[in-house]
């Protein structure tokens, strides 16, 4: 795959499927600037377009990390701070790119992680973190909340308590209790930590894929809908799923006793 983005590094695996994006500014400790965030967004638009050449899904899932060994990414770039964060929706837009991305995307978090990374940690699917870690919203000390919509986040994760404790605050906090508190997925210890999350990854990309983007869908209407209408829709992505290829290969194998093999049809 090219690599010809300035701030980030991207590369595809067609064995698994699993695509990766390093945001590669270790010495800014990978901070957000106006390039990166495009980046970022160009980055995923490259492996999406990895399922167009596919027959099937080829993409089956993302690793955003840090380059270097300081930060999975320590913030917003406080020097064009005020640039980059003002405008219709300048602030915002790899975020919800993230989010909206129909593959999963696993935040591998490996050092300082704190503001808009954090919030772009928020962002992905499943958040996994080295014991090392450390968290945290540290805007309120620019007189600022965190503007991507952290509190919105750690909210709905952890509780108002949580949220308003950490952006009223500014503590940093270690990844365990970010974990205690419903904020990270999984922690690992540090010298197992690429091997336990390339274990994860590896998991999830055997999955079928079009299953694994409804369920995505599906956790999203949760979030921003009633239970009825949640219900409902549900309904209507398992009757689809039951007309794909995916279902027959997964039923047939259940019934051979035998691992299936999912092509994303």
């Amino acid at each position: 795959m090219d690599d010809d983005l300035d701030a980030v590094r991207v590369a595809f695996d067609d064995e698994t499927g699993v695509g990766t994006i390093t945001m590669d500014r270790p010495d800014a400790l990978n901070a957000l600037n106006g390039q990166l965030r495009a980046d970022i967004i160009a980055g995923l638009q490259r492996l999406e377009a990895e399922n167009e050449a596919a027959d099937g899904v080829a993409l089956r899932a993302v690793v955003l990390e840090g380059a270097g060994e300081k930060a999975f990414c320590a913030g917003a770039d406080v020097g064009g701070f005020s640039e980059e964060s003002t405008g219709a929706g300048s602030e915002r837009d790899h975020y919800e790119f993230i989010r909206d991305f129909p593959a999963p995307v696993i935040a591998k978090i490996d050092g300082y992680c704190l503001g808009g990374g954090l919030e772009t940690a928020l962002a992905c699917d499943f958040r996994l973190a080295s014991a090392s870690s450390t968290l945290g919203f540290p805007e309120v000390n620019l007189g600022l909340l965190p503007g991507a919509g952290g509190v919105q986040y750690v909210t709905k994760l952890a509780g108002p308590a949580v949220a308003k404790e950490l952006a009223m605050t500014g503590e940093y906090i270690s990844a365990q209790r970010a974990a205690d508190e419903g904020i990270i997925n999984r922690v690992y210890d540090d010298d197992e930590f690429d091997e336990a999350v390339d274990a994860f990854v590896t998991d999830l990309a055997g999955q079928a894929p079009l299953a694994v983007q409804a369920i995505k869908d599906s956790a999203h209407m949760a979030v921003q809908s009633g239970l009825e209408e949640g219900l409902r829709y549900d309904a209507k992505l398992f009757g689809e799923l039951l007309e794909t290829e995916d279902h027959e290969k997964g039923a047939a194998a259940f019934n051979e006793n035998r691992e299936p093999e999912f092509e994303g049809t």
